[in-house]
């Protein structure tokens, strides 16, 4: 486990410290929980942008690769 020293915001500290008291948690578990949170939600960013570049990049193939089907599905039925 690695030790941290952090400065808050004034109005964050005491957000977080309304929130430990109500869930009766330590603030360095609801910050290391909170963490985990936002490291999840930033990955599924990520991952989604990769998508995104991925997907544009094979478009025009697939693309093809749908009219050569659609050009053999239609010699079949002839």
């Amino acid at each position: 486990m690695k030790v941290l020293s952090l400065k808050l915001k004034d109005e964050i500290f005491e957000d977080v410290e309304d929130v430990v008291k109500n869930f009766h948690i330590s603030r360095n578990a609801y910050i290391n929980k909170t963490l985990l949170v936002y490291n999840k939600l930033n990955q599924s960013k990520i991952l989604q942008k990769k998508l995104q570049k991925e997907s544009k990049l094979v478009q025009s193939v697939s693309l093809d690769i749908l009219h050569e089907l659609e050009q053999i599905e239609d010699d079949l039925s002839l």
